[in-house]
């Protein structure tokens, strides 16, 4: 969901008719998305989000009512795996992990200041978002048998304890999430009366009250609609579309 930016040659500056969008066609998966005008010269769009590490062909395409589509331009674009999908992938796995999960626990030590907190907690909700999870995939882990009345650490007491609200969403709308908050660990905590002895507020009120409201964030600007294999989405801060089709 990172903003991309082209920039249109003098020769390619054409009428306001002119619409333009970017063709990103990678090896099993193919996207198009529409762009908005910044100034003649300048377009905007949203990268979407692809299917695995891989560089991917992508067409600048102009289109035109009565005219037949135009390729502008081609350039390569690289999909990478970053360190917030690192950490996804990480926290994905060790769901119901007790020595993984004590692990992160080190980090609550040096607790990192609340900007690189919202940094960190916006980049891994999202990496969370585009992980491929498993059907089966639950909050809890994969061992259901365990009831509530054992003490243990999850996923929940994870996101809970560094703050992080959009991922605590996130997590609340998977298998297992709402379970989560009833669990107490080794120290007697439950995620919600860790939220209350940290003193975080919205927090507290997302695990707490019905109908609590997704936190803002970038992610809350996209509207997804899926059907078969196609999805569309709809960022709403940019107001462009972005179709996914498998190839």
């Amino acid at each position: 969901d990172s903003v991309i930016t082209v920039q249109l040659t003098e020769e390619d500056k054409v009428e306001d008719d002119v619409v333009f969008y970017l063709v990103f066609t990678g090896s099993t998966v193919q996207h198009c998305t529409s762009t908005r005008k910044i100034n003649p010269g300048s377009l905007e769009t949203i990268s979407p989000g692809h299917d695995c590490c891989e560089t991917v062909k992508v067409a600048l395409c102009a289109s035109r009512e009565g005219h037949p589509i135009l390729v502008v331009a081609e350039e390569s674009f690289q999909f990478v795996q970053d360190e917030a999908y690192d950490a996804a992938q990480f926290l994905a796995t060790c769901a119901g992990n007790q020595q993984a999960l004590n692990f992160t626990r080190f980090l609550d030590r040096s607790r990192p200041p609340a900007a690189d907190v919202d940094f960190l907690d916006e980049k891994v909700a999202l990496a969370f978002r585009h992980l491929k999870l498993p059907a089966e995939w639950n909050v809890l882990g994969a061992d259901q048998s365990l009831t509530e009345n054992i003490p243990r650490e999850t996923l929940m007491h994870f996101a809970v304890r560094l703050g992080l609200l959009r991922l605590t969403w996130f997590l609340l709308q998977q298998p297992g999430g709402r379970g989560a908050l009833s669990i107490h660990n080794n120290e007697g905590a439950t995620p919600v009366s860790l939220a209350l002895e940290r003193g975080y507020q919205k927090l507290h009120q997302l695990l707490t009250e019905e109908g609590a409201r997704e936190p803002d964030s970038w992610s809350t600007l996209s509207h997804i609609v899926h059907s078969g294999d196609y999805s569309v989405k709809h960022h709403r801060g940019l107001d462009v579309y972005l179709l996914t089709a498998e190839a």
